[in-house]
């Protein structure tokens, strides 16, 4: 027996409900993308995938150190990959299972751009 997805009026939420919703569906996309092999973690990590020319996307925690912020955002503009500054690092690591990093890079085209719409969706 097939359950019926109940469907979800996002005009409806408030701003902090439309939020968690949003998180959550980012959650399951970067579990799913570090479980496919399609996510690197770490600093080091996510500038040398760049280099190679494998990142789609950087994802970076707000709270990450700024030195380790600016030094990721200037790969990524040097390799010229699409990257977004968003959340937590805790909550990342914990969606991901990547505990203690701050960097994430996602290698998957398809995983990158829903990443992307999710993040995107999530300030509306």
């Amino acid at each position: 027996m097939k359950k019926n997805k109940q469907e979800i009026d996002l005009n409806a939420l408030s701003p902090e409900q439309r939020k968690q919703y949003y998180d959550k569906k980012l959650a399951s996309y970067m579990g799913f993308a570090a479980k496919a092999g399609k996510l690197a973690a770490g600093t080091n990590t996510c500038i040398f995938t760049m280099a190679r020319g494998k990142a789609r996307l950087l994802i970076v925690a707000e709270d990450l150190a700024e030195n380790g912020k600016e030094k990721v955002l200037f790969s990524a503009k040097q390799n010229e990959v699409e990257y977004r500054v968003y959340g937590k690092a805790e909550d990342l690591g914990h969606y991901t299972g990547k505990y203690g990093a701050g960097v994430f890079c996602i290698t998957d085209e398809n995983f990158a751009e829903v990443i992307v719409n999710t993040i995107d969706n999530t300030s509306k």
